[in-house]
Protein backbone atom coordinates (compact mmCIF):
# COMPACT_ATOMS: atom_id res chain seq x y z
CA UNK A 1 0.00 0.00 0.00
CA UNK A 2 1.62 3.38 -1.45
CA UNK A 3 0.09 5.17 1.43
CA UNK A 4 1.59 3.30 4.51
CA UNK A 5 5.20 3.07 2.66
CA UNK A 6 4.97 6.78 2.71
CA UNK A 7 3.75 7.01 6.68
CA UNK A 8 6.43 4.65 7.34
CA UNK A 9 9.18 6.37 5.67
CA UNK A 10 8.13 9.78 7.18
CA UNK A 11 7.41 8.50 10.59
CA UNK A 12 11.64 6.51 10.68
CA UNK A 13 12.75 10.34 9.93
CA UNK A 14 10.35 12.23 12.20
CA UNK A 15 10.88 9.92 15.13
CA UNK A 16 14.80 10.24 15.21
CA UNK A 17 13.99 14.02 15.51
CA UNK A 18 10.66 13.90 17.86
CA UNK A 19 12.36 11.02 20.16
CA UNK A 20 15.67 12.03 20.45
CA UNK A 21 16.90 12.11 24.22
CA UNK A 22 20.36 13.80 25.94
CA UNK A 23 21.98 13.08 29.19
CA UNK A 24 20.26 16.18 31.60
CA UNK A 25 20.47 16.93 35.60
CA UNK A 26 16.90 17.39 36.05
CA UNK A 27 16.15 18.25 40.14
CA UNK A 28 11.81 17.59 39.31
CA UNK A 29 9.42 17.79 36.44
CA UNK A 30 7.94 20.58 35.87
CA UNK A 31 5.21 22.10 37.74
CA UNK A 32 1.86 20.52 36.97
CA UNK A 33 -0.72 22.79 35.36
CA UNK A 34 -3.65 23.92 37.62
CA UNK A 35 -6.22 22.40 37.51
CA UNK A 36 -5.30 19.63 34.12
CA UNK A 37 -5.82 16.01 34.61
CA UNK A 38 -2.87 13.72 33.52
CA UNK A 39 -1.95 9.74 33.81
CA UNK A 40 0.15 8.60 35.77
CA UNK A 41 2.21 5.43 34.71
CA UNK A 42 3.77 3.12 37.06
CA UNK A 43 6.46 0.14 35.74
CA UNK A 44 7.70 -2.61 37.37
CA UNK A 45 10.56 -4.04 35.52
CA UNK A 46 10.85 -8.07 36.88
CA UNK A 47 9.87 -10.96 35.09
CA UNK A 48 10.70 -14.83 36.45
CA UNK A 49 11.66 -15.73 32.90
CA UNK A 50 12.27 -13.14 30.31
CA UNK A 51 10.58 -13.17 26.80
CA UNK A 52 13.54 -12.32 24.06
CA UNK A 53 10.73 -9.86 21.93
CA UNK A 54 10.16 -7.43 24.52
CA UNK A 55 12.06 -4.36 24.21
CA UNK A 56 10.81 -2.76 27.34
CA UNK A 57 12.97 -2.41 30.53
CA UNK A 58 13.25 -5.87 32.35
CA UNK A 59 14.94 -7.91 34.74
CA UNK A 60 15.12 -11.59 35.64
CA UNK A 61 13.11 -11.70 39.55
CA UNK A 62 14.65 -11.40 42.62
CA UNK A 63 12.72 -10.90 45.49
CA UNK A 64 15.01 -9.02 47.37
CA UNK A 65 15.80 -6.63 44.79
CA UNK A 66 12.06 -7.01 43.70
CA UNK A 67 11.21 -5.15 47.35
CA UNK A 68 13.72 -3.06 47.29
CA UNK A 69 12.52 -1.49 44.00
CA UNK A 70 8.72 -1.35 45.12
CA UNK A 71 9.86 0.46 48.35
CA UNK A 72 11.36 3.23 46.00
CA UNK A 73 8.93 3.63 43.60
CA UNK A 74 6.52 4.23 46.16
CA UNK A 75 8.85 6.86 47.85
CA UNK A 76 9.24 8.26 44.45
CA UNK A 77 5.29 8.14 43.94
CA UNK A 78 4.85 10.03 47.16
CA UNK A 79 7.25 12.62 46.10
CA UNK A 80 5.40 13.20 43.02
CA UNK A 81 1.94 13.65 45.17
CA UNK A 82 4.25 16.45 46.60
CA UNK A 83 4.67 18.22 43.52
CA UNK A 84 1.10 18.80 43.16
CA UNK A 85 -0.19 16.66 40.01
CA UNK A 86 -3.67 15.06 39.82
CA UNK A 87 -4.11 12.17 38.10
CA UNK A 88 -7.10 10.53 36.70
CA UNK A 89 -6.39 7.28 35.71
CA UNK A 90 -3.85 4.46 37.00
CA UNK A 91 -1.55 2.37 34.51
CA UNK A 92 0.86 -0.63 36.06
CA UNK A 93 3.09 -2.10 33.52
CA UNK A 94 6.66 -3.60 33.00
CA UNK A 95 7.95 -6.09 33.29
CA UNK A 96 5.31 -8.32 35.47
CA UNK A 97 3.41 -5.94 38.05
CA UNK A 98 1.93 -9.43 39.49
CA UNK A 99 5.30 -10.34 40.70
CA UNK A 100 5.14 -10.17 44.56
CA UNK A 101 1.00 -9.47 44.63
CA UNK A 102 1.43 -8.00 47.72
CA UNK A 103 3.81 -5.15 46.87
CA UNK A 104 1.62 -4.42 43.90
CA UNK A 105 -1.40 -4.25 46.19
CA UNK A 106 0.34 -1.66 48.63
CA UNK A 107 1.14 0.67 46.02
CA UNK A 108 -1.73 0.87 44.58
CA UNK A 109 -3.58 1.33 47.75
CA UNK A 110 -0.73 4.73 48.09
CA UNK A 111 -1.35 5.29 44.80
CA UNK A 112 -5.01 5.28 45.61
CA UNK A 113 -4.42 7.55 49.05
CA UNK A 114 -2.53 9.90 47.85
CA UNK A 115 -4.68 10.86 44.41
CA UNK A 116 -7.90 10.57 45.24
CA UNK A 117 -9.46 11.37 42.12
CA UNK A 118 -7.84 7.98 40.40
CA UNK A 119 -10.97 6.76 38.77
CA UNK A 120 -9.63 3.67 36.91
CA UNK A 121 -6.46 1.59 37.39
CA UNK A 122 -5.15 -0.80 34.87
CA UNK A 123 -2.48 -3.55 35.78
CA UNK A 124 -0.74 -6.01 32.97
CA UNK A 125 -0.43 -9.68 33.84
CA UNK A 126 0.82 -12.80 32.16
CA UNK A 127 -1.54 -16.33 31.91
CA UNK A 128 0.60 -18.13 34.75
CA UNK A 129 -0.36 -15.06 37.32
CA UNK A 130 -3.65 -15.60 36.74
CA UNK A 131 -4.60 -17.70 39.90
CA UNK A 132 -7.90 -17.31 42.47
CA UNK A 133 -4.52 -15.58 45.02
CA UNK A 134 -4.40 -13.05 42.75
CA UNK A 135 -8.10 -12.30 41.24
CA UNK A 136 -9.62 -11.59 45.36
CA UNK A 137 -6.37 -9.58 45.87
CA UNK A 138 -6.69 -7.39 42.57
CA UNK A 139 -10.92 -7.32 41.65
CA UNK A 140 -11.58 -4.19 44.53
CA UNK A 141 -8.10 -2.63 42.96
CA UNK A 142 -8.14 -3.00 39.33
CA UNK A 143 -10.25 -1.74 36.63
CA UNK A 144 -8.85 -3.23 33.50
CA UNK A 145 -6.25 -6.28 33.84
CA UNK A 146 -5.02 -6.80 30.54
CA UNK A 147 -3.29 -10.08 29.86
CA UNK A 148 -0.30 -10.61 27.84
CA UNK A 149 -1.20 -13.65 25.70
CA UNK A 150 -0.07 -13.07 21.86
CA UNK A 151 -1.19 -15.76 20.02
CA UNK A 152 -2.69 -18.87 20.76
CA UNK A 153 -0.96 -20.69 18.04
CA UNK A 154 1.07 -23.63 19.65
CA UNK A 155 4.18 -23.13 16.74
CA UNK A 156 4.15 -19.10 17.39
CA UNK A 157 4.19 -19.62 21.42
CA UNK A 158 7.69 -21.65 20.21
CA UNK A 159 9.06 -18.97 18.24
CA UNK A 160 8.43 -16.74 20.95
CA UNK A 161 9.91 -18.30 23.68
CA UNK A 162 6.38 -18.59 25.63
CA UNK A 163 5.44 -22.11 25.39
CA UNK A 164 7.97 -23.20 27.97
CA UNK A 165 7.08 -20.45 30.25
CA UNK A 166 3.30 -20.12 30.06
CA UNK A 167 2.41 -23.63 28.48
CA UNK A 168 0.60 -24.38 25.12
CA UNK A 169 -2.81 -22.35 23.60
CA UNK A 170 -5.22 -24.49 25.13
CA UNK A 171 -3.60 -23.68 28.77
CA UNK A 172 -3.12 -20.44 28.28
CA UNK A 173 -6.94 -20.03 27.12
CA UNK A 174 -8.33 -21.63 30.18
CA UNK A 175 -6.17 -18.69 31.96
CA UNK A 176 -7.84 -16.33 30.69
CA UNK A 177 -11.06 -18.04 31.14
CA UNK A 178 -10.40 -17.88 34.89
CA UNK A 179 -10.10 -14.44 35.14
CA UNK A 180 -13.66 -13.34 32.92
CA UNK A 181 -16.14 -11.81 35.06
CA UNK A 182 -13.93 -10.39 37.52
CA UNK A 183 -13.18 -7.16 36.15
CA UNK A 184 -14.41 -4.18 34.45
CA UNK A 185 -12.03 -4.64 31.42
CA UNK A 186 -10.26 -7.78 30.54
CA UNK A 187 -7.95 -7.24 28.19
CA UNK A 188 -6.21 -9.62 25.78
CA UNK A 189 -3.28 -8.70 24.06
CA UNK A 190 -2.26 -9.84 20.92
CA UNK A 191 0.06 -9.85 18.30
CA UNK A 192 -0.19 -10.01 14.15
CA UNK A 193 1.76 -10.19 11.39
CA UNK A 194 4.33 -12.30 12.84
CA UNK A 195 6.34 -13.66 10.03
CA UNK A 196 5.74 -17.26 10.04
CA UNK A 197 2.04 -16.31 10.84
CA UNK A 198 -0.51 -17.35 8.19
CA UNK A 199 -3.90 -16.29 7.27
CA UNK A 200 -5.38 -19.38 8.83
CA UNK A 201 -3.30 -18.87 12.25
CA UNK A 202 -4.81 -15.41 12.76
CA UNK A 203 -8.52 -16.40 12.08
CA UNK A 204 -7.83 -18.74 14.69
CA UNK A 205 -6.81 -16.76 17.20
CA UNK A 206 -9.57 -14.71 16.55
CA UNK A 207 -11.58 -16.89 17.20
CA UNK A 208 -10.00 -18.05 20.42
CA UNK A 209 -10.42 -14.90 21.59
CA UNK A 210 -13.72 -14.59 21.60
CA UNK A 211 -14.47 -17.71 22.69
CA UNK A 212 -12.67 -16.80 25.92
CA UNK A 213 -15.21 -14.53 27.11
CA UNK A 214 -12.77 -11.63 27.46
CA UNK A 215 -14.58 -8.36 26.67
CA UNK A 216 -11.67 -6.45 25.78
CA UNK A 217 -8.82 -7.24 23.09
CA UNK A 218 -6.14 -5.25 21.57
CA UNK A 219 -3.99 -6.46 18.26
CA UNK A 220 -1.04 -5.00 17.76
CA UNK A 221 0.77 -5.37 14.70
CA UNK A 222 4.88 -6.56 14.92
CA UNK A 223 6.77 -4.00 16.13
CA UNK A 224 10.60 -4.47 16.06
CA UNK A 225 13.16 -2.15 16.53
CA UNK A 226 15.56 -1.73 13.31
CA UNK A 227 18.10 -3.89 14.98
CA UNK A 228 15.56 -6.55 15.37
CA UNK A 229 14.50 -6.67 12.19
CA UNK A 230 17.65 -7.70 10.67
CA UNK A 231 17.83 -10.37 13.33
CA UNK A 232 13.69 -11.35 12.76
CA UNK A 233 14.59 -11.91 8.98
CA UNK A 234 17.98 -13.53 9.53
CA UNK A 235 15.91 -16.69 12.00
CA UNK A 236 12.29 -16.55 10.84
CA UNK A 237 12.00 -14.45 7.94
CA UNK A 238 11.19 -10.81 6.86
CA UNK A 239 8.29 -9.23 8.34
CA UNK A 240 5.94 -8.80 5.50
CA UNK A 241 4.36 -4.92 5.44
CA UNK A 242 2.38 -5.55 2.02
CA UNK A 243 0.12 -8.19 3.84
CA UNK A 244 0.08 -5.72 7.25
CA UNK A 245 -3.02 -4.19 6.00
CA UNK A 246 -5.02 -7.06 5.01
CA UNK A 247 -4.33 -9.16 8.07
CA UNK A 248 -5.51 -5.72 10.11
CA UNK A 249 -8.75 -6.43 7.66
CA UNK A 250 -8.97 -10.06 9.23
CA UNK A 251 -9.10 -9.06 12.50
CA UNK A 252 -11.47 -6.23 12.00
CA UNK A 253 -13.82 -8.49 10.30
CA UNK A 254 -13.00 -11.68 12.53
CA UNK A 255 -14.15 -9.45 15.88
CA UNK A 256 -16.97 -7.69 14.74
CA UNK A 257 -19.85 -6.84 15.76
CA UNK A 258 -19.39 -8.45 18.94
CA UNK A 259 -16.48 -6.35 19.13
CA UNK A 260 -16.11 -2.31 18.39
CA UNK A 261 -13.00 -0.30 17.64
CA UNK A 262 -12.08 1.90 20.44
CA UNK A 263 -8.79 2.51 19.01
CA UNK A 264 -7.04 1.78 16.03
CA UNK A 265 -5.87 -1.24 17.62
CA UNK A 266 -8.38 -2.04 20.18
CA UNK A 267 -11.82 -3.85 20.38
CA UNK A 268 -14.39 -3.99 23.32
CA UNK A 269 -17.66 -4.95 23.78
CA UNK A 270 -18.58 -2.15 25.64
CA UNK A 271 -18.17 1.64 25.12
CA UNK A 272 -16.34 3.58 27.02
CA UNK A 273 -13.86 1.73 28.77
CA UNK A 274 -9.96 1.86 29.21
CA UNK A 275 -7.29 1.02 26.61
CA UNK A 276 -4.07 0.39 26.11
CA UNK A 277 -3.19 3.83 24.60
CA UNK A 278 -3.78 6.18 27.56
CA UNK A 279 -2.48 9.56 25.84
CA UNK A 280 -5.69 9.49 23.94
CA UNK A 281 -7.94 10.86 26.75
CA UNK A 282 -4.86 12.80 28.56
CA UNK A 283 -2.28 13.83 26.52
CA UNK A 284 0.21 14.35 29.55
CA UNK A 285 1.25 11.82 31.70
CA UNK A 286 3.99 10.99 34.68
CA UNK A 287 6.15 7.76 34.39
CA UNK A 288 7.58 6.70 37.36
CA UNK A 289 9.93 3.56 37.75
CA UNK A 290 13.54 2.44 36.25
CA UNK A 291 12.92 3.61 32.39
CA UNK A 292 9.61 5.34 32.53
CA UNK A 293 8.58 8.05 30.43
CA UNK A 294 7.40 11.03 31.29
CA UNK A 295 5.53 13.96 28.82
CA UNK A 296 4.91 16.89 30.52
CA UNK A 297 4.99 20.41 29.46
CA UNK A 298 5.25 19.23 25.60
CA UNK A 299 9.34 17.32 27.01
CA UNK A 300 9.77 13.85 27.23
CA UNK A 301 12.02 12.56 30.51
CA UNK A 302 12.95 9.05 31.10
CA UNK A 303 13.81 7.71 34.15
CA UNK A 304 17.21 5.90 34.50
CA UNK A 305 17.25 2.24 33.02
CA UNK A 306 19.88 1.02 35.76
CA UNK A 307 18.14 -0.37 39.09
CA UNK A 308 21.35 0.46 40.91
CA UNK A 309 21.26 3.91 39.95
CA UNK A 310 17.37 4.19 40.47
CA UNK A 311 17.30 2.70 43.50
CA UNK A 312 20.43 5.26 44.37
CA UNK A 313 18.54 8.66 43.25
CA UNK A 314 15.74 7.88 45.18
CA UNK A 315 17.48 7.02 47.99
CA UNK A 316 19.54 10.20 47.77
CA UNK A 317 16.07 12.31 47.49
CA UNK A 318 17.48 12.92 43.62
CA UNK A 319 15.00 12.59 40.92
CA UNK A 320 15.05 9.42 38.74
CA UNK A 321 15.21 11.41 35.54
CA UNK A 322 18.25 10.59 33.72
CA UNK A 323 17.48 11.86 30.09
CA UNK A 324 15.32 14.42 28.60
CA UNK A 325 13.98 15.10 24.79
CA UNK A 326 14.22 18.59 23.52
CA UNK A 327 11.10 21.02 23.86
CA UNK A 328 8.08 20.39 21.25
CA UNK A 329 7.19 23.67 19.40
CA UNK A 330 3.64 24.44 17.94
CA UNK A 331 3.80 22.11 15.00
CA UNK A 332 5.24 19.20 16.98
CA UNK A 333 2.53 19.62 19.69
CA UNK A 334 -0.13 19.61 16.80
CA UNK A 335 0.80 16.91 15.36
CA UNK A 336 1.10 14.77 18.87
CA UNK A 337 -2.55 15.66 18.66
CA UNK A 338 -3.58 15.12 15.35
CA UNK A 339 -1.70 11.22 15.94
CA UNK A 340 -3.58 10.94 19.70
CA UNK A 341 -6.70 12.32 18.86
CA UNK A 342 -7.38 9.83 16.08
CA UNK A 343 -5.42 7.01 17.36
CA UNK A 344 -8.57 7.30 19.85
CA UNK A 345 -11.04 7.56 16.42
CA UNK A 346 -11.94 11.04 16.33
CA UNK A 347 -9.93 14.54 15.87
CA UNK A 348 -11.90 16.85 18.44
CA UNK A 349 -11.58 20.13 16.45
CA UNK A 350 -13.33 22.24 19.13
CA UNK A 351 -10.80 21.39 21.99
CA UNK A 352 -7.72 22.15 19.41
CA UNK A 353 -8.89 25.60 18.76
CA UNK A 354 -9.11 25.99 22.29
CA UNK A 355 -5.56 24.73 23.13
CA UNK A 356 -4.06 25.91 20.07
CA UNK A 357 -5.31 28.86 18.96
CA UNK A 358 -6.11 28.01 15.10
CA UNK A 359 -8.21 25.48 13.73
CA UNK A 360 -6.70 22.24 12.87
CA UNK A 361 -7.77 22.77 8.85
CA UNK A 362 -5.26 26.04 9.22
CA UNK A 363 -2.73 24.04 11.68
CA UNK A 364 -2.72 20.57 10.04
CA UNK A 365 -3.84 21.11 6.38
CA UNK A 366 -1.04 19.37 5.27
CA UNK A 367 -1.58 15.88 7.46
CA UNK A 368 -5.43 16.39 6.77
CA UNK A 369 -4.58 16.53 3.05
CA UNK A 370 -2.56 13.14 3.10
CA UNK A 371 -5.68 11.48 5.58
CA UNK A 372 -7.98 12.84 2.53
CA UNK A 373 -5.86 11.86 -0.36
CA UNK A 374 -5.41 8.52 1.27
CA UNK A 375 -9.30 7.37 1.78
CA UNK A 376 -8.72 7.86 5.73
CA UNK A 377 -11.37 10.34 6.46
CA UNK A 378 -14.67 9.07 7.26
CA UNK A 379 -16.02 12.90 8.32
CA UNK A 380 -14.54 16.21 8.24
CA UNK A 381 -17.05 18.53 10.19
CA UNK A 382 -16.71 21.78 12.35
CA UNK A 383 -16.89 19.84 15.31
CA UNK A 384 -14.87 16.69 14.59
CA UNK A 385 -12.75 14.34 12.15
CA UNK A 386 -13.48 10.65 12.28
CA UNK A 387 -11.57 7.64 10.09
CA UNK A 388 -12.32 5.09 7.82
CA UNK A 389 -11.45 1.74 8.18
CA UNK A 390 -8.54 2.93 5.72
CA UNK A 391 -7.55 5.45 8.33
CA UNK A 392 -7.72 3.67 11.20
CA UNK A 393 -4.91 1.43 9.56
CA UNK A 394 -2.97 4.20 8.89
CA UNK A 395 -2.69 5.36 12.61
CA UNK A 396 -2.06 2.11 13.28
CA UNK A 397 1.05 2.46 11.22
CA UNK A 398 1.84 5.90 12.65
CA UNK A 399 1.65 4.09 16.24
CA UNK A 400 3.65 0.97 15.15
CA UNK A 401 6.79 3.01 13.82
CA UNK A 402 6.82 5.45 16.73
CA UNK A 403 7.08 2.41 19.10
CA UNK A 404 9.59 0.80 17.00
CA UNK A 405 11.57 3.74 17.30
CA UNK A 406 11.33 3.70 21.02
CA UNK A 407 12.45 0.22 21.39
CA UNK A 408 15.56 1.03 19.60
CA UNK A 409 16.49 3.71 21.57
CA UNK A 410 15.35 0.98 25.01
CA UNK A 411 18.27 -1.44 23.07
CA UNK A 412 20.63 1.33 22.73
CA UNK A 413 19.99 1.89 26.56
CA UNK A 414 20.52 -1.70 27.98
CA UNK A 415 23.62 -1.92 26.44
CA UNK A 416 24.86 1.10 28.59
CA UNK A 417 23.48 -1.01 32.15
CA UNK A 418 26.26 -1.70 34.18
CA UNK A 419 28.43 -5.49 33.83
CA UNK A 420 26.47 -6.66 36.88
CA UNK A 421 22.65 -5.66 35.65
CA UNK A 422 23.86 -6.90 31.96
CA UNK A 423 23.79 -10.70 33.83
CA UNK A 424 20.05 -9.98 35.31
CA UNK A 425 18.97 -10.04 31.45
CA UNK A 426 20.46 -13.18 30.43
CA UNK A 427 17.91 -15.73 30.66
CA UNK A 428 18.96 -19.18 30.34
CA UNK A 429 15.93 -21.54 31.53
CA UNK A 430 15.60 -24.58 29.75
CA UNK A 431 12.96 -24.70 26.76
CA UNK A 432 10.79 -27.67 26.44
CA UNK A 433 10.16 -28.92 23.03
CA UNK A 434 6.88 -28.43 21.39
CA UNK A 435 4.40 -30.53 21.00
CA UNK A 436 5.84 -31.02 17.09
CA UNK A 437 8.80 -32.54 19.41
CA UNK A 438 11.19 -29.94 17.84
CA UNK A 439 13.38 -27.33 19.54
CA UNK A 440 11.77 -24.75 19.56
CA UNK A 441 13.86 -21.23 17.98
CA UNK A 442 13.46 -18.67 20.04
CA UNK A 443 13.16 -15.24 18.34
CA UNK A 444 14.35 -11.72 18.95
CA UNK A 445 11.71 -9.06 18.60
CA UNK A 446 10.90 -6.09 20.12
CA UNK A 447 7.64 -5.80 20.39
CA UNK A 448 5.87 -3.39 22.96
CA UNK A 449 2.81 -3.78 25.17
CA UNK A 450 2.13 -0.38 24.86
CA UNK A 451 1.16 0.63 28.89
CA UNK A 452 4.26 2.02 28.92
CA UNK A 453 3.31 4.51 26.19
CA UNK A 454 6.12 6.88 24.10
CA UNK A 455 5.53 10.10 22.60
CA UNK A 456 4.39 10.12 19.27
CA UNK A 457 4.92 12.34 16.56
Amino acid sequence: MLSERIVTGALRILNRRYLGQYPADVTHLPDPLAGKPYTLYLHVPFCERLCPYCSFNRFLYGEERAREYFTALRTELTRTADLGYHFATLYIGGGTPTILLEELCETIDLARRLFPEIREVSAETSPNHITDATIAALKSRVDRFSVGVQSFDDTLLQQMARYDKYGCGQQVFEQVQRAVGHFHSLNVDMIFNFPSQSRKMLERDIEMVRATGANQTTFYPLMASPKNRRELARTIGAIDYAREAEYYRTVCDGLAPEFEAASAWTFSKEKGGMIDEYIVDYDEYVGLGSGALSFVGGRIYNNTFSLSDYRARIADGRTAIAQMGRAYGPKARMRYRFVTDLFGLRLDKERFRRDFGVSADAGLWMELAFLKMAGGIATNTAEEVTLTPKGRYLLLVMMRETLAASNDHRDHQRELLPAEEKLLLQDDGPLRCGPSGHEPTPVVVAQSSVEEFSVVS
